[in-house]
This record gives C-alpha cells, sequence and structure tokens, in this order.
C-alpha cells in the first residue's frame, strides 16, 4: 500500500498514512483517463449554434420566373441555399454533445488520476482544515506553509463554506468536497490537497 506524510496546517508533518492500494495504488490508464477528460469536456458544451433550413427563412414564396422559355435555370425560390439570402443546406441545430460511460470506466478513470497523483508526489495529505473565518490571506497562509505555488486542487470530506469562499478569489486554486472531485479537474492542477478525512471517504465512497 502506498504511505504519505500527514502535514498539518502550518506544514509540520504529523503522521502517516496507508493509502488504499485499489484507488491510490493503481497503475494509470491513459486512455480511460483521455476518454473521461472528452467526455466531461464535451458535456460542457452549450451546442447553441443554429441557422435556417430554406424552409425556415422568411419569404421566397413567388416563383422568381417562369419554368421554361427564359434560357436561365429553372428556379423555384429566391430562398434557395444556391441564392444570395437563401438558408443553409446542412443547418446547425442546437444539440448535446455530451455522451455518457459506462459506470466502471467512469470509477477507473479517478483511481487513474488519484494514483496519478501519489506516483507524481502530487498529493498533500492534512490532518484537518478549517478556517475561523472565511478570508482569502487565511488560506493563503496555509498554501504558503505548504510551499505550494502552482495550480492546487483542495478536497475536503465536505463542503466547508468558509474555505470555499476562502479559496475562489485565489487564481489556479479550486475547493470542493470529495462528491465534485471529478478527472478533468484532477488532472488539471499540479497539486493535490485532500484532508485525511476525504481520503478516507473517497475510499469508502469509491472502493
Amino acid at each position: 500500500m502506498p504511505k504519505v506524510q500527514v502535514l498539518n496546517m502550518q506544514g509540520a508533518a504529523v503522521g502517516e498514512i496507508e493509502l488504499s492500494e485499489n484507488v491510490f495504488g493503481i497503475t494509470p490508464n491513459v486512455h480511460v483517463l483521455h476518454s473521461a477528460v472528452v467526455s466531461q469536456l464535451a458535456g460542457e458544451r452549450r451546442g447553441t449554434q443554429s441557422a435556417l433550413l430554406r424552409g425556415e427563412v422568411r419569404g421566397g414564396g413567388r416563383k422568381p420566373w417562369r419554368q421554361k422559355g427564359t434560357g436561365r435555370a429553372r428556379s423555384g425560390s429566391t430562398r434557395s441555399p444556391l441564392w444570395r439570402g437563401g438558408g443553409v443546406i446542412f443547418a446547425p441545430k442546437p444539440r448535446k454533445y455530451g455522451f455518457k460511460l459506462p459506470k466502471k470506466v467512469r470509477r477507473l478513470a479517478l483511481y487513474s488520476a488519484l494514483s496519478s497523483k501519489v506516483m507524481e508526489q502530487q498529493l498533500i495529505v492534512l490532518d484537518a482544515l478549517s478556517l475561523s473565518e472565511a478570508k482569502t490571506r487565511e488560506i493563503v497562509k496555509v498554501l504558503k506553509a505548504l510551499n505550494i505555488d502552482k495550480k492546487a486542487m483542495i478536497v475536503m470530506d465536505n463542503a466547508d463554506e468558509a474555505v470555499l469562499r476562502s479559496a475562489r478569489n485565489i487564481e489556479g486554486v479550486k475547493a470542493m468536497d470529495v462528491a465534485g472531485m471529478n478527472v478533468y479537474d484532477l488532472l488539471h492542477h499540479d497539486i493535490l490537497v485532500m484532508t485525511k478525512d476525504a481520503v478516507t471517504k473517497a475510499e469508502e465512497v469509491l472502493a
């Protein structure tokens, strides 16, 4: 089982924790990670692009000229896609781009993302994380004590409003509870900070 030091909010080591081999100790599956990221980003696409088909463009009800005898090509409407001001042949319409991955694949992707953080020594475990007030400077102090100067993702066992409000104004820092963990954010941030209780909860939920 992989082991990680447990630090306090001042950055001092206060113990050690054994991580679950199934959740934090597997060999990351790159293909599954890629699929999970693509699925998440596709689901966030708005898909609101829209254009008019020839039947939706206003006007064009009258036949421009008679069918025969003019020497010109026959035409039935000025709103044909061939005409200026006409409709679009294969017009894009609002749609959903998202697609779902099987539950086991989504879970394997999370295992892979968490395991990659352990392998690359990018996981920091805190014994606890609590702030007396919701102030940005308070969370900045904690990050400085932990020597974090890169993009960081903070995960707690339950959403702490003071921590969430303190972290949201810091560029490159994102705080959430275990339920909000996702593959894209895990890979997007350089450092993963988890409380000891969050690690236990994640192992229980994902096992």
